[in-house]
């Protein structure tokens, strides 16, 4: 059994009180690290400054750039000798960024993963397969190592390689997954390629979808395909990996663990709090973390606390479903453009396959935006009017939706190139 009921149905006001106690513990071991000592004393900051909650207002923001400029080690707060584990961002936006962990650090960590899997129904007797890449990123040994703490029968798959995936699904009855929601898609055309009916032919119940944004429409359309429940994850390198939030069983958010992070929801602009409800940034301190302790870190995601509480009776907050990051927009012709909206529309489209991506070019001092769209290989039968009615409603549609008209070149399933991490949704050919 891994539900933790006093700590998971905590009352609001005993854990705040956690959390006060938790954060001057934190704020005294990130004082021990070269970049906060310098910090602090800049400032004129300690432990005595914080006298409630709201006294985080007082300390700095820290970002990314923070991370990169003091590479490698200006962050850690215990002596090398005591540090156990490296795990690195993917570097997507700019240089990756590298998280160090004490032996307790991965213990919480493997604690907090087996908490939400437990929570979104898993047990002892599932077996879990892990198709998650290894190695620096977090997200493959994060869920390994929460299942083994529950006491499931761990498959470490790792990515790619697909038809042995299936085969692994049906000789050992997976019944969990763990996969990123790209992937889940382009695993289903091979399970038709195969003649293998995933609803049929395979025992899997759960799928935890991770590693990169998706909208609900997404989710619904796993969930059609495969016939399981798909549970939604929030993680990132600097503040673990996966399990910072997760989703219940009644999937209305994910909750966010306070006794682990304490959470803040800023405007992107003014860096002023927001109400709950009131969509920001993401903010978040790690009240936990031994290694390397972090402090209002900016995630950059955007999202909000969603205000009242949730049926299942747990206490701690939870976060909606992350609708893109402030450095993932894309301004077009005076328009501001997230991915997740044109993912959001394309899955609405009957006929439109599993893969896209967006291609921003420069004509001259026009910026112009194409997106490629995999569609349903029967539209490529010889029918030319079918295939341009499907490529004037996306053109519509999309139009409809991020107010810019795009170019769409319609191609063939799995003619997209795909890599093992995360998608790439994004190409930017323009010149600054």
């Amino acid at each position: 059994m891994y539900w933790e009921k006093n700590v998971e149905t905590m009352n609001c006001a005993r854990l705040e009180k956690m959390q006060l106690a938790q954060l001057k513990d934190t704020i005294g071991r990130a004082g021990k690290s070269f970049y906060y000592s310098r910090t602090f004393k800049e400032k004129g900051l300690n432990v005595n400054s914080v006298k409630s909650l709201n006294d985080i207002n007082k300390f700095p923001f820290t970002n990314k750039d923070d991370l990169r400029e003091h590479w490698p080690y200006g962050f850690i707060a215990v002596p090398k000798e005591e540090l156990v584990r490296m795990h690195s961002s993917s570097g997507t936006t700019g240089r990756a960024t590298v998280v160090f962990h004490t032996a307790n650090d991965i213990t919480v960590w493997a604690n907090l993963l087996a908490r939400c899997m437990y929570m979104a129904g898993m047990r002892k007797s599932d077996v879990f397969q892990n198709m998650m890449t290894y190695g620096l990123f977090t997200g493959g040994l994060g869920f390994h190592y929460g299942a083994e703490k529950i006491g499931a029968l761990v498959i470490p798959a790792g990515a790619g390689n697909s038809k042995r995936q299936i085969q692994l699904m049906m000789d050992f009855a997976t019944t969990a997954i763990h996969v990123i929601p790209s992937y889940a898609l382009h695993l289903s055309i091979v399970f038709t390629e195969l003649k293998v009916d995933p609803r049929k032919d395979t025992k899997v119940k759960i799928a935890f979808l991770g590693a990169e944004p998706h909208t609900e429409k997404m989710r619904k359309k796993i969930e059609e395909i495969y016939g399981y429940k798909a549970f939604n994850s929030y993680g990132l390198s600097e503040m673990n990996g996966p399990g910072v939030a997760f989703e219940c069983p009644y999937q209305e958010g994910m909750h966010i663990w306070e006794d682990s992070f304490l959470v803040e929801i800023i405007d992107p602009n003014t860096l002023r709090p927001v109400a709950d409800g009131v969509e920001g940034e993401l903010v978040m301190t790690t009240l936990r973390r031994e290694g390397m302790p972090l402090l209002r870190y900016r995630t950059k995601d955007l999202t909000r606390i969603i205000p009242k509480p949730c049926a299942c009776g747990r206490t701690h907050r939870r976060i909606e479903r992350i609708k893109g990051r402030t450095d993932d927009m894309l301004i077009i012709k005076g328009s501001n453009i997230f991915p997740m909206q044109i993912e959001k529309k394309l899955m609405e489209i009957s006929g439109v396959g599993t893969n896209f991506l967006i291609i921003l070019d420069r004509e001259g001092f026009n910026d112009s935006l194409t997106v490629k769209v995999e569609v349903n290989k029967k539209y490529f039968s010889g029918d030319m009017q079918q295939l341009d009615a499907l490529r004037k409603k996306i053109v519509e549609e999309l139009k409809s939706e991020i107010l810019v008209t795009p170019k769409v070149d319609l191609v063939e399933p799995d003619s997209i190139p795909k890599g093992e991490g995360k998608a790439v949704r994004v190409i930017d050919n323009r010149k600054d």
